[in-house]
């Protein structure tokens, strides 16, 4: 998981805030090792039983957020996924981590995240991948030969962040790496699965 969170304004990508920074520590924290002989899939498949985990905890959750728990292949699926719901009933959180069809790990956290809901309508993973993978590909091709290779290290999918002219729209960003290089994010339409946006930082 990363240890920073950006979001893009006029000014470029700027920090943000306190809550969407806890929401990448927490499920950092509490997704175990991954392990070689699992079976990856989209993010897609892991949410209906999270869901079901979530409303058994407290019937007015929410998704707030969803994280890979594990490296993803170049399909855009992973062995581990990591959904977080919010209650504002209980003012708590709780991060379920999901692999193989199980829940692995869950955490109650004891605050609630002023997050919007995700809508239950989104492109899952491997479709935000081959948007972005195309704008990486582009963004090598304007480098030349010498462009930096970079991988996928991290997808997240979370609404009214990282698209200013959308501010309420639910998105997917994607942060590609490369050693001595400016990470690449490439933030990609949740409905749609266009590019909204890329910069590098």
């Amino acid at each position: 998981m990363p240890n920073t969170m950006f979001r893009f304004d006029a000014r470029g990508p700027v920090a943000l805030p306190m809550a969407a920074l806890a929401i990448v520590l927490t499920l950092a924290c509490v997704a175990p090792a991954a392990r070689a002989d699992h079976t990856p899939a989209g993010a897609r498949a892991g949410l209906d039983l999270a869901l079901a985990a979530a409303r058994s905890w407290a019937p007015d959750a929410r998704l707030i957020y969803i994280e890979n728990d594990d490296p993803m292949d170049e399909t855009g699926a992973a062995t581990r996924w990591g959904y977080l719901f919010t209650s504002s009933t209980l003012r708590k959180a709780r991060a379920y981590s999901v692999r193989d069809g199980r829940i692995v790990r869950a955490e109650t956290l004891a605050m609630a995240f002023e997050a919007p809901p995700v809508p239950g309508t989104w492109v899952d993973s491997g479709v935000a991948r081959r948007a972005a993978d195309r704008e990486v590909e582009r963004d090598v091709g304007r480098a030349g030969a010498q462009g930096p290779k970079r991988r996928l290290s991290t997808m997240l999918l979370m609404r009214g962040v990282f698209d200013d002219t959308h501010p309420d729209g639910t998105t997917w960003t994607l942060v590609y790496t490369a050693p001595n290089q400016p990470s690449l994010f490439v933030v990609v339409d949740a409905i749609d699965g266009s590019v909204r946006k890329t910069w590098k930082g």
